[in-house]
């Protein structure tokens, strides 16, 4: 394989963190003797057509810097080339990386490692979900957390991740169990009352909390945890139980496990990886070995 490989990079993923971390990771993979190019961009369109431009140009790798965002827009690139994608992890959320095994704010670490991968020619298909034309690693959320994200993304303070907390609490107070139909692998329907319904290749989402915990990249299906019609009371005290993923333990949670679901919702938005994809419905499909990475 060619020795030029290209670090795709939010510089400002984690509050700066994004651009400390390339430099750090470049010289990691130059000291492996790599030599090392760098595509941002002005805004994401610009980025990912540049992103594209080098895997059109052979680059032997392409290794997104920054968080959740990033990697969501560095798969839209790699997807269906065969050039090894790999994964420094520098953002907020950094789901995906979690689910991959990559090392949390460790840039010098990681670098060595896909370093050491390609060098190896060591890399591993996983599976992607795919909506419309439109790639996700880890989950597709909607109903109450999407609404969270809704509103937090229109509010201008506070600032950071503290909005989403101060969203979660305004979304809380006008809290409703949601009519979903919900269609798995092209026949069985099931019509509930939801809270919300995540769709999970990878298994968590928002920094850590593990709403699918059972899901697996390379078994060519989704996890899809449905949290059912409850109270706020109820709700308050099921979601912490999130990030350790023992809230599917509970009555009110039920986990679905299909190659192919549609969600159907009126006035629900649909968010994978953190970024906005749509409103319901929306129809995603688990690709299986549909992109190659490198890492662990």
């Amino acid at each position: 394989m060619t020795s030029e490989i290209t670090l795709f990079v939010n510089p400002t993923a984690g509050g700066g963190r994004g651009a400390r971390a390339a430099r750090t990771a470049a010289a990691a993979l130059r000291d492996a003797g790599f030599h090392v190019g760098t595509v941002t961009g002005d805004g994401p369109e610009d980025a990912l057509s540049r992103a594209r431009t080098a895997v059109e140009e052979g680059t032997g790798a392409l290794v997104a810097v920054g968080g959740d965002g990033m990697a969501h827009l560095a798969l839209q690139a790699v997807v269906g080339t065969g050039t090894p994608f790999g994964l420094v992890a520098a953002g907020t959320g950094n789901d995906f990386a979690r689910a991959l095994g990559m090392p949390l704010g460790e840039p010098a670490t990681s670098g060595r490692m896909i370093a050491d991968a390609l060098k190896s020619g060591r890399s591993r298909d996983v599976d992607l979900g795919r909506i419309g034309d439109r790639w996700f690693g880890a989950v597709l959320a909607s109903g109450f957390d999407s609404r969270v994200n809704d509103r937090g993304n229109r509010m201008r303070a506070p600032l950071g991740r503290f909005k989403y907390d101060v969203a979660m609490i305004a979304e809380l107070a006008a809290f409703r169990p949601l009519p979903y139909r919900i269609t798995l692998d092209g026949g069985e329907v099931r019509e509930v009352e939801a809270t919300l319904v995540a769709v999970g290749n990878g298994p968590s989402y928002g920094g850590g909390m593990r709403i699918c915990p059972g899901a697996d990249l390379t078994d060519g299906l989704f996890d899809i945890t449905v949290v059912g019609q409850c109270s706020r009371a109820t709700l308050l005290r099921v979601f912490p139980r999130v990030y350790k993923g023992t809230h599917v333990d509970h009555p009110v949670v039920t986990v679905l496990r299909a190659a192919s679901v549609e969600l159907v919702a009126e006035d629900v938005t649909g968010y994978a990886d953190g970024e906005y994809v749509g409103p319901l419905p929306l129809t995603a499909h688990c690709v299986p070995g549909a992109v190659r990475v490198v890492g662990p």
